[in-house]
């Protein structure tokens, strides 16, 4: 039978070294030579190098005043995790497989200082054969680290961005470098005879009118002959629907079960969300169990229809779910820290309950960033809440279009089966994207912005069609935002140009007259980036300050200034007031203040136009760094600012 084994649970150290030395040492013990410059420390695993060494002391903690920049060293270091693999977890005469399901970013794996292979790129596992290296006792396998890419944030040309690692945390406007290095999601020990499940697949789809679900299933396995599959649907324990199959080596399976009893799935506000257990079982001819998969899915239909009075082009952007319109309203997803390698489940459960509590349904997983762990993605479906989930491009500012050479389309293609193959089972999935902000020039040129780069772009195109064939029954989106028109201009109003839109994100001059003005005007089918900035809380600025005094709130000041000087409003707080804040306490409630009315007019806009306008997608969720203003709604302590308060009212309107 298949064995696997977590790798978090054995002792992990980590060293550090200047680049390329350790090749050159030849005693066993790496972690523990003089040659390192960071002698072995322990090591989390999943997790950051950051992580280790802030608990070993070596680092500051980056999220205090400017302490990221003393922290920028490390990523010009190679680092090695280093662990014994237990004897007893090795039988002889089997395949060793590590699988690494998220190495960030580059580097090789070593056994018994054997090279064993290399890795690259943060968004796809990596899987090694260990049995040629193995011997009888004390296995020492390593995870080496080279250095990262130099530059991959949010500033520069997206045509030059060919290394796939998560952008952001090369700065962003809401989080300053920390350019994370580590294990980021699980490390597994796999022991097999090479009978086993190589990939099972399933996706459903749901009759709303007599309750019953569609499920399609694609195994491959490596099989003997008179080994057989055993296929079962299960709810709470009793078994809906069963199959067996009988199957010869190697082969390619695809099974469709139809008109089975369900419950439908919906999003959160709508009603329930029952889920159901796939299981797929490998027996072999005396039905001994070789292997097995689950998959948990729900059965929901998801239609999009145009919007009402929509020019006969436009996109359609009214989601029908199980034959009812829902407008769709939440937030954008980033990941909860820069070193999201260190985040735990419960985090993550806190952050995607409160959403379900303010009446979010869908969250856009964006661009600049990863594949959240599959945990995210079963709470999601356990909460109700939809997921937008984009492929990892992004803009540049200076230029936004996507690389174009073979070698670029296909390493995104690759990343994009990997990323379908993994998720798609989700019922809360509903959309896959191209990327964030993917746009040209109105006049057609590459540079510039303001058109929304289409499928005749052609790496959007490649990805556009391995959608349709590896998840045909999900939209495929080529960017957000999508269509003739990135952004709402008054100017355009009335003349189709605006499909999904995003901007503004920030409200100048007078709420009631200005900002109440434009989204009266606007006619966007669907908003998926709208933002408004606000001060943190005064405590979360002060806790983490550091020697930096927080006032003046200018741009003049350090602290406001490592992340982003757009979201200051200090001249605005005198315009309107008429004087300097006397404490950060003032102005930090009058800007969360002012950020909840401007959001509040943007959400109660589009909800009133509903079914003329589909959604709306508050640009940022929630801080993963403690910036002094952002555009979030949720705080780093993860406590709701006034806005989502304000947002919770129309959310949760009926």
């Amino acid at each position: 039978m298949k064995q696997q084994y977590n790798l978090s649970t054995l002792k992990w150290t980590l060293s550090g070294w200047t680049p390329h030395l350790w090749r050159m040492q030849r005693t066993m013990e790496i972690g523990a030579s003089p040659n390192a410059e960071v002698l072995g420390i322990p090591a989390k695993v999943p997790g950051s190098v950051q992580y280790s060494l802030r608990e070993a002391g070596l680092i500051p903690d980056w999220n205090e005043g400017l302490n990221h920049r003393e922290c920028e060293w490390v990523e010009n270091r190679h680092w090695i995790y280093e662990t014994i693999i237990p004897d007893e977890w090795l039988e002889p005469g089997k395949t060793i497989r590590l699988n690494c399901r998220g190495l960030d970013y580059c580097g090789c794996i070593m056994l018994n200082g054997e090279m064993v292979g290399d890795f690259v790129g943060s968004h796809m596992p990596h899987i090694f054969d260990l049995t040629p290296h193995i011997k009888e006792h004390d296995n020492v396998l390593r995870i080496v680290f080279e250095l990262a890419p130099r530059w991959l944030g949010q500033f520069g040309y997206t045509s030059q961005m060919k290394e796939w690692k998560p952008r952001f945390n090369y700065t962003w406007d809401w989080t300053p470098r920390i350019v994370q290095i580590g294990i980021w999601d699980e490390i597994l020990l796999e022991i097999t005879d090479g009978r086993e499940i190589k990939s099972f697949r399933c996706n459903t789809d749901a009759d709303f009118q007599s309750s019953t679900g569609i499920l399609e299933m694609k195994i491959q396995a490596d099989a003997r002959d008179n080994d057989c599959l055993r296929l079962s649907l299960e709810r709470n324990g009793e078994v809906i629907r069963k199959e067996e199959i009988l199957i010869s080596q190697t082969k390619a399976i695809e099974i469709v079960w139809r008109n089975i009893p369900i419950e439908l799935w919906w999003p959160n506000l709508e009603g329930d969300q029952p889920l159901y257990n796939v299981r797929c079982v490998l027996l072999d001819s005396n039905r001994n169990e070789l292997d097995s998969v689950v998959r948990r899915v729900g059965f929901r239909k998801i239609e999009w229809k145009p919007c009402e009075d929509a020019t006969p082009e436009a996109d359609p952007w009214i989601c029908v779910v199980n034959g009812r319109p829902v407008f769709l309203q939440g937030a954008n997803w980033v990941p909860p820290l820069p070193n999201f390698a260190d985040v735990k489940p419960d985090d993550y459960r806190k952050l995607l309950e409160l959403y379900k509590d303010l009446g979010a349904n869908i969250l856009r997983v964006w661009g600049g960033a990863i594949l959240e762990r599959e945990y995210f993605y079963d709470m999601c479906d356990e909460l109700g809440l939809m997921v937008w989930q984009e492929f990892p491009l992004s803009s540049s500012g200076v230029e936004s279009w996507p690389p174009e050479d073979d070698k670029s389309i296909e390493e995104m293609v690759s990343i994009a089966r990997s990323y379908i193959e993994r998720r798609s089972h989700h019922v809360s999935l509903i959309i896959w994207c191209g990327g964030n902000e993917l746009q040209g020039s109105l006049d057609g040129s590459k540079t510039g912005s303001g058109k929304p780069c289409d499928c005749e772009h052609p790496m959007l195109r490649r990805l556009q069609e391995v959608v349709k064939e590896e998840d045909p029954n999900r939209r495929f989106l080529p960017t957000s935002s999508s269509g003739p028109r990135f952004y709402c201009d008054p100017n355009n109003v009335g003349k189709g140009l605006h499909w999904d839109v995003h901007g503004p994100w920030k409200a100048t001059g007078d709420l009631d007259q200005g900002w109440t003005d434009y989204w009266s005007k606007n006619d966007a089918l669907f908003c998926s980036e709208t933002g408004a900035p606000s001060a943190s809380a005064a405590h979360i600025i002060k806790r983490w300050a550091g020697k930096f005094n927080p006032m003046p709130a200018t741009h003049e000041n350090p602290l406001w200034r490592r992340t982003s000087t757009w979201w200051i409003e200090w001249d605005e707080f005198v315009r309107e007031i008429g004087r300097e804040p006397n404490s950060l306490e003032e102005y930090v409630d009058w800007s969360q203040e002012r950020q909840a009315k401007a959001l509040s007019i943007a959400a109660k806009s589009c909800k009133e136009r509903f079914p003329k306008c589909g959604g709306i997608i508050i640009w940022m969720g929630h801080d993963c760094f403690p910036c002094t203003a952002n555009t979030s709604i949720i705080d780093f302590e993860r406590n709701p600012k006034p806005a989502a308060l304000a947002l919770k009212k129309i959310w949760r309107e009926d």
